[in-house]
């Protein structure tokens, strides 16, 4: 898990404005790569009680894939930890390789959002145009009926990786 410091800011006023400052069809790769992380380390999390970081890309046929990377191998004595910042290192290097292939891709990771003490499901989406747009979804146990509970989704700072030169 990494950390994050800062907090999560309002994702509704932020994205309005981030959406009417991107096109319609950069809006929806962005939509899609952020809703489809957001699912998919949800139903890890309620299957495994965990994830793994992972990507997502918008082909340029539209089509969305997955991409992953095997954690390198956990040091003796460690219990099994992997490195998070490896991993999604790895993810980024592999993006960047082969982003002629796509348009459109997105880092999905777990975070710690320091102030607020939370964990959170972290989305960095990125487009080959040059637009960005991450949020966080800070999540916690819920010990009583055995399941996780989320928070608001809300948006959050990003720097390019992946059509960086």
């Amino acid at each position: 898990m990494t950390e994050q410091t800062g907090q999560a800011a309002d994702g509704t006023s932020g994205q309005e404005s981030w959406r009417d400052s991107v096109s319609e069809a950069t809006a929806t790769d962005l939509e899609n790569l952020l809703g489809t992380g957001v699912s998919a380390a949800q139903e890890q999390l309620q299957r495994n009680g965990g994830f793994l970081p992972f990507a997502l890309t918008v082909q340029n046929d539209g089509e969305v894939r997955l991409v992953a990377v095997s954690p390198a191998d956990a040091t003796e004595g460690s219990d099994g930890d992997f490195d998070a910042d490896a991993m999604i290192a790895d993810l980024q290097a592999l993006l960047r390789q082969n982003r002629d292939d796509f348009r459109a891709a997105a880092v999905v990771c777990d975070i710690l959002l320091m102030e607020e003490d939370s964990d959170a499901i972290h989305v960095a989406a990125e487009h080959r145009d040059g637009s960005l747009f991450a949020a966080v979804l800070p999540y916690s146990p819920n010990a009583t009926t055995q399941t996780w509970q989320f928070g608001e989704l809300g948006a959050d700072a990003s720097e390019p990786t992946i059509w960086v030169d």
